[in-house]
């Protein structure tokens, strides 16, 4: 029941600070820092004072009513100048008043969704869109935290209380003349292309994630392939070192880049060899490891040792075989390569980035759809779609059991969107957020 406060525009100096409230005594905090509540939703310069009538700042003052804010609860915003000192008088003077605290990380969003402003994947969306990197990932998440899954997963379950209706109307009304027989037998059908269509949008569950969590690639090769060399060139920084001495590379190097909007995410590994020292072998191992939970592997090698082979690294991850330092090659490139790049010529990696481009827009084909981006919305739906799947095939089985099922299916996509038995998610969930959010 406390009113919050928070700095939600971030910290640091800056032109203008955002100092955001909400909660049942917004008013009265108007009231007494400057003078008055502003008319709904029209930006006001006020005063703001201290308690000894001392002025704090001259600042933009906006009153937004319950429950037409983003809460859900009367809130209140004042845009201050940015300077830490204006901001700490006047997160100190909210924090002198009656009823008033610190708000805690996400506790803003936290008030939305008990108050219905809000489902859970909107949630999920909205803190996905603070930290989306790549136009890509932006445009997924506004989608998300405007509200399309949660429409989507709504006329799921919309669809599913229909049938169970239908299920209870032969049990209830089975003898009423104006109720035909069996009319449960009409939804089997229609949920029959449920299931289809619950099926395709899990086949979009990889993508989603790819686009959140960006495309993982993982470069590996034997030493002295050119590896590290690719990672420095892509990056356009001096991540990994470079050297003509084998095994200079240990660990794991990554690197976040944005390529036309698509996040990938590039990892340099040791090289490839064998009768090495304890601290080498360690390097391929997790290099091996790495490859194997990869969603893309770049099988570097170098074209002036001819050693290219038919069969990349005994990793079952999508390969692309590249053949490194094309610029010293004399001869015929070897089959069986996706493309020769040369880090010295100056476009002499674009054939690799146009294959890179290409598999993440692979991933992102289903980027207009409402496509689940989390571990958690892929299980959640399996398992809706497992309950709905075995109403439809238990053609063998009493109503009752099979209604039972489709009862389970919808329980499961309120979870989904928060409504039903998720107590346990709410703090990992919102502890995403930052302070102010």
């Amino acid at each position: 029941m406390d009113t919050i406060f928070a700095l939600s525009s971030g910290i640091g100096t800056a032109g203008v600070a955002v100092v955001r409230l909400s909660g049942k005594n917004v008013r009265f905090g108007l009231e007494t820092i400057i003078g008055e509540v502003p008319q709904p939703r029209i930006a006001t310069l006020r005063r703001l004072k201290n308690d000894d009538g001392t002025d704090i700042d001259k600042a933009l003052v906006l009153y937004f009513p319950a429950p037409h804010s983003f809460t859900g609860e009367d809130c209140a915003e004042f845009h201050v100048h940015g300077g830490r000192a204006v901001i700490n008088a006047t997160l100190e003077r909210l924090s002198g008043l009656d009823g008033y605290r610190h708000a805690e990380a996400g506790e803003f969003t936290r008030r939305a969704f008990d108050n219905n402003k809000m489902d859970l994947t909107a949630v999920e969306g909205l803190a996905d869109l603070i930290a989306a990197d790549t136009e890509i990932q932006r445009r997924v998440a506004f989608s998300q935290a405007s509200g399309q899954l949660f429409r989507l997963y709504e006329r799921w379950r919309q669809q599913l209380i229909r049938a169970r209706a239908l299920i209870e109307a032969d049990f209830d009304f089975s003898d009423e003349e104006d109720v035909p027989g069996s009319v449960a037998q009409s939804i089997w059908p229609d949920l029959h292309k449920l299931s289809v269509e619950i099926a395709e949008h899990l086949d979009a569950a990889r993508s989603g994630e790819i686009i959140r969590n960006g495309l993982r690639v993982v470069i590996l090769g034997k030493p002295n392939s050119g590896k590290s060399s690719l990672l420095n060139h892509l990056a356009k920084r001096d991540v990994a070192i470079v050297s003509e001495e084998a095994g200079t590379t240990r660990d794991l190097l990554e690197v976040h880049l944005d390529i036309d909007g698509y996040p990938i995410t590039i990892c340099d590994t040791a090289g490839l060899r064998s009768d090495v020292g304890s601290v080498e072998a360690e390097g391929i191992r997790r290099a091996l490891a790495a490859a194997r939970d990869a969603d893309l592997l770049i099988y570097l090698e170098d074209l002036t040792q001819h050693q290219t082979q038919a069969n990349g690294p005994a990793v079952d991850t999508a390969t692309i075989r590249v053949g490194s330092k094309a610029d010293l090659l004399r001869g015929k490139v070897p089959h069986g390569l996706d493309c020769t790049i040369s880090i010295t010529d100056s476009d002499g990696t674009d054939p690799l980035l146009t294959l890179l481009k290409n598999e993440v827009m692979s991933a992102s084909a289903l980027l207009n759809e409402a496509v689940p981006t989390r571990q958690r919305h892929r299980d959640y739906i399996k398992f809706c779609k497992q309950f709905v799947d075995e109403a439809v095939q238990g053609e063998s089985l009493p109503l009752e059991l099979r209604s039972e099922s489709l009862r389970s299916a919808s329980e499961w996509l309120g979870r989904l969107t928060g409504r039903i038995d998720v107590d346990d998610l709410l703090d990992l969930i919102f502890g995403e957020f930052c302070i102010g959010k």
